[in-house]
């Protein structure tokens, strides 16, 4: 896997960045034996088509790299990336003339279609090698993709091999070397320390439950993650058929994206102070599930009725949430695969988020636009509060009906939150359905670059 950029001082091969519409200016610049050949082989400089200019002798003299029109560029992320590569053998330079920001892209497209899950199987890396844009940071880039990488790995990674344990040692092989504190409830001690949602969804299962904390940073504000980390989610003793269960492993995607998330923030060295939440636990069915019709009662003390034990992401993060809450924060963040419902409304690509903070909706749309990480704004309907309010407790866990589904429930986790200052529910999905420029089919991050990126406007 490359993991880095080659360095500025080895011979390059340029590349040449085109545009489709002026084409036939650029190809009247070269030299009259490469525009022949460019015109030869077909090159129409479409969106990532390449075409290998040759040396006398063999070699690569020069590369042309279609960037289509600014109408493919705006429906295909990442496309100049990938397209660099999977070049041949070698290193190579981005001559000038791209926009900064289409360089960053390009660049990190080229760290990121690098990535290679090769846990069980090996698979080749890339050959080719560039140099970073004059215009990039390297080191932000390649942070960046390795917050990226750390999501992925843990999503794609079964959940026999990443349960409540398992992740609760990914958390602390990211926390050792940026000396962040680590700290674990586990199993009946959930119960002794008032986290009864978190213990009575994972208590069926053979790996405990637990609640995973990770703090860093002694400066600045206060910015609190908290991602679900549901291992395998088997929906319990409402049972979900054998085909939604295929994907259950990726059910802890909250958990790999905050994870991720934190991976970047503290590799940047960001003045604020994190902490980050994870309820680790598998939904699984034996005599000690909870079953529905049962009332929990919550860290916070609300009620909640239990009408459907496949809606159990919620039940943890409620916990998860009242404990963010009991301390000072700035900033409060919720990450989670939490409802088809978001999948139904805009597709595997967008992270859909709520918040009622019109300043930080407002730097985070803006964010996701230049990094290329498409989220959202989705409404906290306030006419939806009575679905999610039953007959006998305060709060039912999956409303009948099936209208909004993926509103009522970050309605519910929003009465975890109430006393946040700033509070921010992202619904993602975690998953990349078919292979796309730089984001392989299996586990990807999502809305953690935007969040990133927008953390310094957001808390200036």
């Amino acid at each position: 896997m490359n993991r880095a950029f080659a360095s500025a001082d080895r011979a390059a091969i340029s590349v040449t960045c085109i545009d489709k519409t002026g084409l036939d200016d650029a190809l009247s610049h070269l030299p009259p034996d490469q525009a022949s050949w460019a015109r030869t082989t077909g090159f129409a400089a479409g969106l990532g088509e390449a075409c290998l200019l040759p040396t006398t002798e063999g070699g690569i003299a020069r590369v042309l790299l279609g960037r289509g029109t600014p109408e493919t560029r705006a429906r295909k992320r990442f496309a100049l990336g990938a397209a660099l590569a999977k070049l041949p053998e070698g290193t190579y330079r981005l001559d000038p003339g791209l926009e900064a920001g289409e360089e960053r892209e390009a660049a990190l497209g080229w760290l990121l279609t690098g990535y290679r899950f090769t846990r069980y199987k090996d698979k080749p890396a890339l050959k080719a090698g560039l140099v970073a844009p004059d215009s990039v940071e390297p080191a932000m880039l390649e942070t960046i993709a390795a917050g990226e990488w750390l999501t992925r790995d843990l999503i794609n990674t079964p959940a026999a091999d990443m349960g409540p344990d398992q992740l609760e040692h990914a958390v602390r092989a990211l926390a050792e070397p940026f000396g962040a504190p680590v700290s674990v409830i586990t199993g009946d001690d959930l119960l002794a320390q008032n986290f009864p949602m978190i213990h009575a969804v994972g208590r069926a299962a053979a790996r405990a439950p637990r609640l995973i904390e990770m703090t860093w940073g002694d400066a600045g504000p206060q910015v609190t993650l908290v991602g679900k980390g549901v291992c395998f989610d088997t929906g319990g003793l409402n049972l979900k058929p054998g085909s939604s269960m295929a994907l259950m492993k990726k059910d802890m995607g909250g958990a790999a994206t905050v994870l991720g998330l934190a991976r970047m923030i503290m590799g940047a060295g960001m003045r604020l102070r994190l902490r980050v939440l994870i309820p680790a636990v598998e939904n699984a069915v034996s005599g000690a599930s909870f079953r529905p019709g049962d009332v929990l009662t919550a860290r916070n003390g609300l009620t909640v009725e239990i009408n459907n034990t496949d809606a159990e992401g919620r039940l943890v993060l409620a916990d998860a949430l009242s404990l963010a809450t009991e301390a000072e924060t700035d900033l409060l963040i919720c990450m989670a695969t939490l409802t088809g419902a978001a999948r139904v409304a805009v597709g595997p690509d967008i992270a859909p988020f709520y918040t009622d903070d019109d300043g930080f909706a407002g730097a985070l749309s803006g964010a996701a636009l230049r990094v290329g990480d498409p989220v959202w704004r989705m409404p906290f309907h306030e006419p939806y509060e009575t679905m999610i309010e039953p007959g006998i407790a305060d709060l039912d866990n999956a409303p009948s009906g099936g209208f909004a589904g993926s509103i009522t429930a970050a309605l519910f986790l929003r009465r975890f939150a109430k006393s946040a200052p700033r509070f921010a529910h992202f619904d993602i999905y975690g998953w990349q359905p078919a292979d796309a420029p730089a984001r392989p089919k299996g586990g990807v991050g999502q809305a953690a670059r935007a969040i990133f990126e927008a953390l310094p406007e957001v808390l200036k």
